[in-house]
């Protein structure tokens, strides 16, 4: 069973779009997809075969408050508006395919963080009708700049936290061959960031606060492990070539666009090995 692991990185993950819609072109499928925070959001649209969906209402949104934004985050408390990003974007001014996602022969999966166990949640999504769609925004709800969202009665956030880089999850469901798209560029490490504010925000949940002063260790753990992987022929990363220092909360269209672009060229220039990778036809 073959696989593709999709980071996250808010809108540093348009590079993800750009590489996805290069897999779209050229024919390029797995059996499962499993996407974290920005990666859930721009692997959807993959799985539904919605060509250049992303970058098209990054285009036309990226500027607006309710799209992401300080503003949005004081007047509702999430720094990405629920309901103009996870309602009225999806379900009509750019629709999503449900239909044809439910169609798919891929098995999608996002991954969270549950704040009372501090451990990763790997949420199989065979539908993103109606409240399925808050699996994706748990995944993207970045701690300190979202609600929490309850999803099955669990209360979840960014799985950046818990398991930035899924690969070994997928592993484990039975994949054998993953090719990995990260947003990072090589040589990137997470550094240790102040546990001060992950106390005070999130004190009823003591296992999430470890995980949050752990996430350097986990992610560089993940890297560790992938390069590995590399290593036995059981994984094929595609990473940026460069670092165009897109923010995470990236206002700039230009750069925006640059980061889907890059992607895109980065996804051309291994298109080759990447297909021979998988066993799919050239």
């Amino acid at each position: 069973m073959t696989g593709i692991v999709l980071e996250g990185g808010a809108m540093r993950g348009i590079y993800t779009a750009g590489v996805l819609d290069v897999f779209l072109e050229e024919g390029v499928t797995a059996d499962l997809v499993m996407g974290v925070s920005a990666g859930a959001v721009h692997g959807c649209s993959f799985v539904s075969g919605q060509h250049g969906r992303s970058i098209r209402y990054y285009r036309k949104y990226c500027g607006d408050p309710r799209f992401m934004s300080f503003r949005s985050l004081l007047t509702t408390g999430d720094v990405v508006e629920e309901q103009f990003c996870y309602r009225d974007i999806p379900d009509r001014l750019d629709p999503f395919d449900h239909d044809a996602f439910e169609a798919s022969p891929v098995k999608f999966y996002v991954v969270c963080s549950d704040l009372e166990t501090g451990e990763a949640a790997y949420l199989p999504c065979p539908t993103l009708r109606g409240e399925a769609i808050d699996a994706i925004r748990a995944s993207a709800s970045m701690p300190f700049l979202s609600r929490t969202v309850s999803v099955g009665g669990r209360l979840l956030l960014d799985g950046g936290v818990c398991d930035s880089i899924p690969a070994m999850a997928a592993l484990r469901m039975g994949c054998d061959k993953l090719v990995v798209v990260l947003t990072r560029p090589e040589g990137y490490r997470k550094r240790p960031s102040g546990s001060l504010m992950g106390k005070l925000r999130y004190r009823e949940y003591p296992h999430f606060v470890r995980a949050l002063e752990r996430r350097y260790v986990q992610y560089n753990d993940a890297l560790v492990n992938l390069r590995r992987l590399e290593e036995e022929g059981r994984a094929l990363v595609i990473r940026p070539s460069r670092d165009l220092g897109v923010k995470r909360m990236e206002k700039d269209l230009q750069k925006v666009q640059a980061q889907y672009d890059l992607g895109r060229g980065d996804a051309q220039k291994k298109i080759g090995e990447i297909k021979g990778f998988l066993g799919l036809e050239t």
